[in-house]
């Protein structure tokens, strides 16, 4: 029989152990450490919280795991987390990294496991890495606006996916204009194209986001990323400066003079992202024409192409950007194709009004029968109710000789307000003959959502080149709900 003592219940505990011969008590009363013992190493203390008998202090096991955070009690091993004078060594547990961590455990429970007590991380943040400590031993989530990059790092580089979600919400519900370019870039770094994908959004509708000071910091490829954007909602001379800004603090970054010459050096294929022929003459010859960032071919040009009839070809882009969200829809008109329609320089109308508030982007219309050929276009809105031209585009486009429609696009979506009527009006300077549309509806349902779009299609009073309700040509409105 041996007899032990229980710290919290005094009285003498036997226990019987078999042919050990007959049972011994020991005396029962308070223990008196021996003369020349010193009492604190009996009970020592760690971070100022007395290690004996602590288990009984804590209620919880989350408590319990709470308390062996940071705490050498029972550590196997000690993190020296950072560089020179900033490192600190932060002691751990296997076992609880082992649990939350794929990393971890195999570092420490491998074929290849470590065999030093000694773990060094020089490319962690000391407070990162207590975030994640905190969390594994925890659940606790303890992140800032100084320590959250750092930290979704951290977790990546140790596989915990439940703390890298919350560092990316976090970045969510902090997103701003003034930030989006800096969460863009690092959203990049770290591979997580929900957050980049809400970073662009930002960007898309926030005007003053290109004005920020994380904009000049990006790289090409970021920049590359927000330029060629279909959504972003900037006028293209607001784009251009914003595009010189970055090629200085480029040349900066590269210790080059930041000169005309390196700048368009820097910017490379970039220059091409920049839509010139959606910008007015006026901007575009009181800012990019004076920049010496273009060439003086490129310039000319662009001189020609904004005005002269029929468009000449240049090589950057005149695709509108729509700063619109959801889906593109197009409505049809019509039901029958048909052959040989003409055109003598008058405008081709046709007058319309929908149930719904609507954004139109641009028209559907036809191209030369049999062979290929270029059209050039003028096409505009009109508000009946007081004639103005709310939008309006001098644009050309290219057919194939099939009996298709082609994008013909405003430069800025319009505003159509429900049961309001306007004209569609297409001008088209061509000797080719077209396709055009038969047995045309007057009224036309898109079940775009349980409400649905409905299109009344109405006669223009006026010379319409022969278009009507029942024939003619714009066949389809292209918009967005």
């Amino acid at each position: 029989i041996r007899i032990f003592f229980s710290a919290l219940n005094p009285q003498p505990v036997v226990v019987h152990l078999a042919n050990r011969g007959p049972p011994h008590v020991a005396a029962v009363g308070p223990q008196i450490p021996p003369l020349g013992v010193n009492l604190a190493e009996l009970h020592p203390v760690v971070d100022g919280q007395p290690m004996y008998n602590w288990q009984a202090t804590k209620v919880t096991l989350k408590e319990r795991f709470q308390f062996l955070f940071n705490n050498q009690l029972q550590s196997d091993v000690l993190f020296i987390v950072g560089r020179g004078v900033s490192s600190q060594r932060i002691p751990a547990h296997k076992f609880v990294l082992s649990v939350g961590s794929a990393v971890f455990d195999a570092m420490f429970n491998s074929i290849l496991a470590t065999q030093s007590h000694e773990v060094e991380l020089p490319d962690v943040e000391p407070a990162a890495f207590l975030s994640l400590l905190r969390f594994l031993y925890t659940d606790e989530v303890n992140i800032g606006p100084e320590t959250v990059m750092t930290t979704l790092y951290t977790a990546k580089k140790y596989a915990v996916p439940a703390l890298e979600s919350h560092c990316v919400d976090f970045l969510k519900t902090n997103l701003s204009s003034d930030n989006a370019f800096m969460l863009l870039s690092q959203a990049r770094l770290f591979d997580e194209p929900q957050l980049a994908s809400l970073c662009l959004d930002c960007i898309d509708q926030n005007t003053e986001a290109l004005a920020a000071d994380g904009f000049t910091d990006i790289d090409h490829s970021t920049l590359v990323s927000v330029l060629e954007r279909d959504t972003l909602g900037l006028r293209e001379h607001v784009i251009f400066s914003a595009m010189e800004r970055w090629s200085a603090a480029e040349c900066g970054r590269q210790e080059m003079e930041p000169n005309k010459e390196n700048c368009r050096k820097v910017l490379g294929d970039v220059i091409y992202l920049v839509r010139f022929p959606l910008m007015n003459i006026e901007e575009f010859a009181q800012g990019p024409a004076q920049s010496g960032i273009l060439t003086d071919r490129e310039i000319v040009d662009l001189f020609l192409y904004f005005t002269l009839n029929p468009k000449p070809r240049v090589r950057f882009s005149d695709r509108p950007r729509c700063t619109l969200s959801g889906k593109e829809q197009n409505v049809c008109r019509f039901r029958d194709v048909a052959e040989r329609w003409g055109y003598s320089g008058t405008s081709d109308r046709i007058r319309f009004q929908v149930n719904r508030k609507i954004y139109v982007v641009g028209f559907g219309l036809y191209g030369a029968v049999t062979s290929p050929a270029d059209f050039q276009a003028n096409i505009q809105i009109v508000s009946v109710e007081n004639g103005v031209v709310l939008g309006q585009n001098d644009t050309g486009f290219s057919c194939d000789g099939t009996n298709k429609t082609f994008r013909v696009m405003f430069k800025q979506p319009i505003e159509i307000k429900a049961n309001q009527s306007y004209v569609a009006c297409a001008t088209l300077n061509v000797k080719h003959n077209s396709y055009y549309r038969r047995k045309g509806h007057r009224r036309v349902t898109k079940d775009t959502d349980s409400n649905g779009n409905v299109f009344m299609f109405l006669f223009a009073p006026g010379n319409n080149n022969g278009t009507s309700l029942d024939n003619g040509i714009i066949p389809e409105l292209i918009y967005y709900t």
